[in-house]
């Protein structure tokens, strides 16, 4: 019996040595204390046994040993979030409007702030050991938040320095040689491509984006959106695609001069692919085109020149302006507040035939004038070759320039570009990332190359798929030997451009962000230049204030109008049928025909197929380098307006378009499920199911008239 009261005595020392322990650790806030805690306090939750922190101060020392393993509460496993004494000891007797906390087990009050619904989160002593609120949930919130993002940078190029500091800024985890497990964001230098196997996370490429941004596919965009809304489209120079519109061209030429022989007009001629400025020219005559000399045709745009740019200092100028497309459905566009000026080494004189090949006056490529011996690299911000567009904006503005009016000029072109490419990059995505398919979203930087004319108006030069975001350059320090030379005026605009872009699409803030991105301002609003004002995205208060301004869908019924070809490639979608494909099949394009209703007695099924072979091949020579048959996404949208002008030749092609778009998608609206073609499904975004505008697409390839009768016949119409 002895035996028996000796064990009941040492089990009783053990429990009440487990209670001693238990109540020290209720002094010292254990973990299972305190559930939930609102975001605003700076707890960190510990994942996998790694170390907590409280503001970046280290935790107390003062841990029993059971501190150091995790605890179960309510079937939970959590590990420790004890902050230092410090931060609550004295608690009481600081004078504070915050809310308080109050802390199980304890009679102590932890200082608070309201959640983000304007409610004081606390939790309340329960007699079972379980909080009032959620606190699983609000413990997975918590860690899911504090977990530093990770970003992949082993493909990230001549991007790299740039991204590095941002990356140190951010304080988040870069992985230089890329990394087993997935990322949270892979940073790619050049395409979509560069790394094949993703199939989570975020890229900073589109697909297509580099094919969709050469110089011809970007003329036929604009060019269809010329077609339908001439007057807002009048930013981009009046072009030519060559060799297949040199004829065109020429006739239209000397039609020119023989109406005037007064006129000189001067154009500059740009190969598709070209960039850095090489092989650019600038004509004045069609004879003197390049690209149809000699056994090989070489492909180009040949534009319009800008004879009477806005200059400073005599010396010709544009602009370079980084855009963030965020994603593409919903469509959500940011412009960095701040850009590059860069100008040309030699005074500028109005193009003549002495003057045409002296590209340093008529070229403002930075790479091109970079050779030049009047190139000037400054340390200032205002001076030099290379400025900082704020610096010529506040010298606009001392000559009485409104510079809020140039702006908001520079938004809408913008804008109107990008809704113009979106509907084939979207096309783009399904090929390369079909529905049902994992794979990651998308998002992008570009570069837009503006010129300002001497009365002010904003002239898009080009859009660059993978501006240049070096933050050096370099210089030769003896003959033969180079360095590498920081540039403040690049690392003050690129740094900032890649911070905000990964702040804006860190997981976290990307999920909180998506539910508020489909709004829109009224129909009146206009444009607004804000000096002072930044976007409220709730990011790390140690970190400067976004330099990328929302635009869209900001301004969203102000430009929604515009977005008519994307209907126009929804319906092309959703006749595509087979999967990772960009073209359309005779069966699909008679069944579009079909299920909208469009045959009738004028026009028979075998109209449309003469009308689908026509235009096809005419397509597919215009299109060389295609290895895929069938119709095009461009070739899809002539066809459309064809029909559009058949049902309603007395219309405008707006109205004529607006018409048949409403009675394809009435009929198709009609269908049976059953007879329905799969669905599209959103391409950069599967969180966000609201969209700010319908699910529109535009083409760029319109390249005859549209307005003539297209003739059909059984043989394929050949000319251009």
């Amino acid at each position: 019996m002895s035996d028996h009261y000796e064990r009941v005595k040492i089990e009783l020392q053990q429990m009440k040595e487990v209670e001693n322990e238990a109540a020290a650790d209720e002094e010292q806030l254990s973990p299972a204390s305190v559930s939930p805690i609102p975001a605003d306090v700076s707890f960190t939750a510990r994942r996998d046994l790694s170390k907590s922190s409280i503001n970046g101060r280290s935790r107390s020392k003062s841990r029993s040993k059971a501190d150091g393993h995790e605890r179960q509460v309510n079937g939970k496993q959590l590990t420790d979030l004890t902050p230092q004494k410090s931060d609550y000891s004295h608690g009481q007797s600081r004078v504070s409007n915050e809310p308080n906390l109050h802390i199980k087990g304890t009679a102590r009050l932890l200082k608070g702030k309201p959640a983000a619904n304007g409610h004081v989160e606390s939790c309340k002593r329960r007699t079972n050991g379980k909080c009032e609120h959620h606190g699983k949930e609000d413990d997975r919130k918590v860690a899911k938040k504090r977990r530093a993002v990770t970003v992949d940078t082993s493909k990230a190029k001549t991007s790299l320095e740039a991204l590095k500091m941002s990356i140190r800024q951010l304080k988040w985890k870069e992985f230089p040689i890329g990394r087993r497990t997935a990322c949270d964001i892979y940073w790619h230098g050049v395409s979509f491509h560069d790394n094949e196997n993703i199939i989570s996370g975020q890229v900073n490429k589109f697909p297509g984006m580099i094919e969709m941004l050469r110089k011809i596919n970007l003329s036929r965009a604009v060019r269809t959106m010329q077609e339908l809304f001439p007057e807002e489209y009048n930013f981009y120079p009046r072009s030519w695609i060559l060799p297949e519109e040199y004829k065109h061209f020429s006739t239209q030429i000397r039609l020119l001069k023989d109406n005037d022989s007064t006129l000189k007009p001067t154009y500059i001629v740009k190969p598709d692919s070209g960039s850095q400025g090489e092989g650019i020219y600038l004509i004045r005559d069609p004879a003197d085109l390049r690209v149809i000399s000699g056994s090989q045709i070489k492909q180009a745009v040949v534009q319009e020149y800008i004879q009477k740019p806005l200059l400073i200092d005599k010396l010709k100028f544009d602009i370079r302006l980084y855009v963030l497309v965020r994603s593409l459905e919903p469509l959500e566009i940011y412009i960095a507040k701040e850009g590059l000026s860069r100008f040309c080494t030699e005074p500028y004189q109005e193009p003549s035939q002495k003057n045409l090949s002296h590209v340093f006056m008529h070229l403002t490529n930075y790479s091109l004038n970079v050779h030049s011996g009047n190139f000037v690299h400054s340390d200032s911000c205002s001076t030099g070759s290379k400025r900082t567009f704020s610096s010529v904006l506040y010298r606009l503005a001392s000559k009485g320039v409104d510079i809020k009016k140039v702006w908001s000029d520079i938004i809408a072109l913008v804008i109107k570009t990008v809704i113009a490419l979106v509907p084939e990059l979207k096309v783009y995505y399904q090929t390369d990332i079909p529905p049902g398919k994992p794979g990651p979203t998308c998002f992008q930087i570009l570069g837009f190359d503006i010129l300002l004319m001497k009365n002010l108006k904003a002239v898009l030069l080009e859009v660059n798929a993978n501006p240049s975001m070096r933050i050096e350059h370099e210089q030769e320090v003896s003959p033969g030997v180079f360095e590498y030379i920081p540039s403040p005026v690049d690392e003050e605009v690129k740094v900032g451009v890649i911070r905000d872009t990964l702040r804006l699409m860190d997981p976290a803030q990307r999920k909180q962000h998506v539910t508020s991105s489909t709004g829109g301002g009224s129909p009146e609003e206009a444009i607004v230049v804000e000096t002072g004002s930044d976007e409220k995205e709730g990011l790390v208060d140690s970190l400067p204030s976004l330099c990328l301004k929302q635009v869209f869908p900001k301004y969203t019924k102000q430009f929604n109008y515009l977005r008519v070809v994307e209907r126009i490639a929804a319906i092309f979608l959703r006749f595509l049928g087979v999967k990772g494909t960009m073209r359309m099949g005779p069966t699909s394009f008679r069944t579009f025909i079909r299920n909208c209703k469009l045959s009738n007695s004028s026009f028979s099924m075998a109209s449309a197929d003469i009308l689908y072979i026509d235009i096809t091949r005419r397509w597919a020579g215009m299109l060389p380098d295609s290895r895929e048959a069938g119709m095009c996404l461009q070739a899809f949208i002539e066809a459309f307006f064809y029909l559009a002008a058949r049902r309603s030749k007395a219309l405008p092609l707006r109205e004529q378009v607006h018409f048949l778009l409403e009675v394809c998608e009435g009929a198709l609206e009609g269908q049976s499920h059953s007879e329905k073609p799969r669905p599209h499904r959103s391409h950069t975004n599967p969180a966000s199911s609201q969209s700010s505008a319908p699910t529109t697409f535009s083409s760029p390839a319109l390249t005859r008239q549209r307005h003539r009768p297209l003739q059909l016949s059984a043989k394929a119409n050949t000319e251009n």
